[in-house]
C-alpha cells in the first residue's frame, strides 16, 4: 500500500491525532514538576540515578528551562495545527532521555522510553513529505500536500492541555487549596471533549480532517 493511500486513511488519520494528544500528555507532568521547581525524584543521591537527577534539579535555571522545553513541546502536539515542529522537538528531548535511561540501566523505565521513541517515529514517518525536502529529496520542489486536523481536534487540543494543566496545579502535594468540585469539572471536561469532538467530526462525515 502506497504512503498516500495510508496518509488518507481516516483511521489512520484518527490513530495519528489522538496519538499526538497522547505523547503531548506525556510530556506535560514532568516538564511542569520541572517548571516550577520542585524534584523529579524522591531517590537517594547515594543511587546514581538519584545523584544525576539531584545534580539537574540544582542546576537552578537550567531545570526551570528543561521544565518549559517540555511543556512548550507538549503543548506544540496537542494543538495539531504545530505537530511537525513539536514532534520534532520531541524527538530530539526524547533522544536525550532514552540514552540516559540506557546509560543509568533505569530498571522497567528504559521500556516505556522505547515505547514512546517508536510512537515519535511513527509520528515522524507520518509527517515525512514535509521532512524529506528539507534533505533535497524531492527534486522537483513540488511536496506533496496532504489535509490537516480540522479545527474541532485543535479546540479539543487545546481545551485538554488548559484541563490537565489545572488539575496538575490543583494537585494537594503542590500545596493546593481548592473545592473538589473544581477537580471533577475539570476531568468531566476532558471526558466530554473527547466525546464531543469525536462524535462531531463522525456526524460531519469528515472523520479527521479538514478539506
Amino acid at each position: 500500500m502506497k504512503f498516500g493511500n495510508l496518509r488518507t486513511n481516516r483511521i489512520n488519520q484518527w490513530i495519528i491525532i489522538h496519538l499526538r494528544y497522547l505523547v503531548g500528555f506525556a510530556f506535560l507532568p514532568s516538564g511542569l514538576t520541572k517548571l516550577i521547581g520542585n524534584r523529579f525524584t524522591r531517590i537517594s543521591t547515594e543511587n546514581p540515578i538519584g545523584y544525576f537527577f539531584e545534580a539537574l534539579y540544582q542546576s537552578g535555571f537550567y531545570w526551570n528551562f528543561l521544565g518549559w522545553a517540555q511543556v512548550i513541546t507538549g503543548v506544540l502536539l496537542m494543538t495539531q495545527r504545530y505537530a511537525t515542529l513539536g514532534v520534532l522537538v520531541f524527538f530530539a528531548i526524547l533522544t536525550n532521555i532514552w540514552v540516559i535511561t540506557l546509560s543509568l540501566s533505569f530498571s522497567g523505565t528504559w521500556i516505556i522510553i522505547s515505547l514512546m521513541m517508536l510512537a515519535v517515529s511513527i509520528l515522524l514517518i507520518w509527517d515525512g513529505h514535509k521532512l524529506l525536502p528539507i534533505f533535497n529529496y524531492n527534486k522537483s520542489g513540488i511536496v506533496k500536500e496532504y489535509p490537516d486536523p480540522g479545527p474541532i481536534w485543535i479546540i479539543a487540543g487545546m481545551i485538554y492541555t488548559f484541563s490537565f494543566i489545572v488539575l496538575y496545579m490543583l494537585d494537594p502535594v503542590y500545596g493546593a487549596v481548592y473545592e473538589k468540585w473544581l477537580v471533577k469539572v475539570f476531568a468531566a471536561a476532558i471526558l466530554l471533549t473527547f466525546i464531543i469532538s469525536n462524535y462531531k467530526a463522525y456526524k460531519n462525515h469528515r472523520l479527521v480532517l479538514k478539506t
